[in-house]
């Protein structure tokens, strides 16, 4: 089992050395990684999980904050827990990802995406709620293409993106591609991992059956898609207070990461929160 960590500057404010004692902190502990949310816009009376939510809220941009965390740490893998995918051009985007992997040697290998759950958020960002989940499955498409496009250029036509002969350098750090994890909690996102992930990064409020329901659905889309479903990653949230017993039901599961959050306001107390999970439950691990 792996254990990561997340931090919402949302909550925890977007000061730059709060944000990395916290990230130091949680390397130091032996966690695999650290997850970061996105929100382009909020407006009065948005919800976020059925709950209104300020409009102030300081969501800083995910990728732009974990190059910091990348400068700042050292093994630290990086990650977004969920970035709205379709908000964003893949074309630009590829290029942002490889080289925050460049630059961090390695670590931009944790980017779990998402579709957005607001419509006045995919309007501000110019793009039809509607479409979001096809406009998503091909800036997937995309991104992997002109990562593992070589000098000769790459061409794609599809609905929402169309380009010919395109070249794209720096390449991920030693590789021609990155792992993408597909968030969410519905049957589109289970079957989207399925067919497109590298892993499901499962959330929502669900019933056990439910949930066991979506990650059999992203198995069996993997197989007939002629994918290997063992190769999929299954990650979960937790809270601090996990039991052995719950860790026993998430490994019969399948799960093969746990991401947790500190909870506390003062930076001392998050620290220390992390510190009681890393004995129970990262002790020993390198």
């Amino acid at each position: 089992m792996k254990f990561a960590v997340s931090y919402s500057t949302a909550h925890f404010g977007a000061d730059p050395d709060r944000l990395a004692a916290y990230a130091r902190h949680a390397e130091a502990c032996g966690f695999e990684g650290l997850y970061l949310p996105e929100h382009l816009v909020l407006y009065p009376g948005a919800k976020l999980h059925n709950v209104e939510v300020p409009p102030g809220l300081p969501f800083t941009d995910p990728l732009d904050t974990l190059a910091f965390v990348a400068a700042v740490t050292d093994r630290l893998l990086l990650g977004t827990g969920v970035l709205l995918l379709p908000y964003r051009h893949p074309v630009v985007l590829a290029k942002q990802l490889a080289t925050i992997d460049v630059l961090s040697k390695g670590r931009m290998r944790l980017l779990s995406v998402g579709l957005g759950t607001l419509p006045a958020e995919a309007s501000a960002a110019g793009v039809d709620f509607r479409t979001r989940g096809r406009r998503a499955d091909e800036a997937i498409d995309v991104l992997r293409l002109l990562w593992s496009g070589g000098e000769e250029g790459v061409s794609y036509h599809g609905e929402f993106f169309d380009f010919e002969n395109l070249v794209q350098f720096p390449k991920p750090h030693e590789s021609t591609t990155l792992p993408v994890h597909i968030g969410g909690s519905s049957t589109a996102a289970a079957r989207r991992a399925g067919l497109r992930g590298d892993g499901y990064f499962a959330g929502g409020a669900l019933l056990p059956d439910e949930r066991a329901a979506q990650w059999e659905l992203a198995r069996t889309t993997a197989a007939e898609a002629g994918r290997d479903p063992d190769l999929l990653e299954y990650t979960r949230w937790s809270g601090l207070d996990m039991t052995d017993e719950r860790l026993a039901a998430f490994t019969a599961q399948g799960v093969t990461r746990v991401v947790v959050s500190a909870t506390a306001t003062d930076p001392a107390e998050q620290q220390d929160e992390l510190s009681a999970f890393a004995e129970r439950f990262l002790a020993g691990r390198s």
